[in-house]
């Protein structure tokens, strides 16, 4: 991996935690996510007409990724729902790289070395294992576990398909401005649908942070894109989860969340675990 490609990875860690945070800040998960898939889907509309359009092979990826993405959104609200955004967060993120892993080796014939290998397993461990102990000394909460893990193989799934779709695509920025578009209006017409009136004084108060959160998703995966292109897809995955540093710290510092011995353990497991990964790199 160059040193450009994990410098546009960790940004793009950092910018992804940053509109986590702002999913959860907001409290009615389905307005937080209409702003952000929305506003998503109005940067789509504004870049496509100067970007290239996907390539026809990029297509059934394209819109494979969409439904994964639609799965993605509505776990994440779960587990944004359920449990504390530095246990969400990390199980959501941390799980995702290892399955990933094996994904990339079956379908994109991305095998691994010992290095990556070991680096990808010891963060995984590090950030997936130890966050289910919670934050507060209690017993955990098994079903926003299960919606974070849940959430997790979702992202292990699109990740891979759209490694491979923006791969046949032939250009990156077609690719995300056009998965914008795509499934950037499926939320917001299910809340029109559910809410039946009164969305704009809905929408109002949280409009201006849920629209940062929707430009930051965007640019978000877009590097990330990018640097699927030019890197294998494993290593991205796991690189990209250092976003769980900032998650943790976010949470302690925005959310009043206890950041405890157990994160501090974490920490120091994913930095080893990239170490080992770029060394492979």
């Amino acid at each position: 991996m160059t040193p450009a490609v994990t410098a546009a990875v960790l940004l793009a860690a950092v910018t992804h935690a940053g509109w986590n945070a702002i999913a959860h800040r907001i409290t009615d998960k389905l307005v937080g996510f209409t702003l952000i898939s929305g506003g998503g889907l109005l940067l789509g509309l504004a870049t496509v007409p100067f970007v290239p359009v996907p390539a026809a092979g990029a297509w059934p990826y394209l819109l494979g990724s969409a439904a994964v993405h639609m799965a993605y959104y509505a776990l994440l609200m779960t587990s944004f729902r359920l449990g504390d955004f530095g246990q969400a967060y990390p199980i959501a993120r941390g799980s995702a790289p290892l399955v990933v892993t094996v994904l990339a080796a079956v379908f994109a014939h991305e095998v691994p070395d010992g290095w990556a290998t070991a680096g990808i397993a010891l963060s995984c461990a590090g950030l997936s294992g130890v966050a289910l102990w919670g934050l507060r000394g209690h017993r955990p909460e098994w079903a926003a576990i299960g919606a974070a893990l849940a959430t997790g193989l979702t992202i292990a799934v699109y990740t891979v398909i759209d490694g491979l779709g923006v791969r046949a695509s032939g250009s990156s920025l077609g690719y995300v401005a056009w998965l914008m578009v795509v499934q950037g209006a499926v939320i917001p017409a299910c809340a029109l649908w559910r809410w039946r009136g009164g969305t704009a004084a809905r929408l109002r108060p949280h409009a201006g942070l849920g629209l940062l959160g929707a430009a930051l998703s965007v640019f978000t995966y877009g590097l990330v894109l990018w640097a699927q292109t030019r890197a294998a897809l494993a290593p991205v995955a796991a690189l990209r989860e250092s976003s769980i540093i900032v998650g943790a710290v976010i949470g302690t510092v925005f959310f009043k969340e206890r950041f405890g011995a157990p994160r501090i353990a974490a920490a120091g497991l994913l930095v080893a675990g990239i170490g080992l990964m770029l060394r492979a790199g």
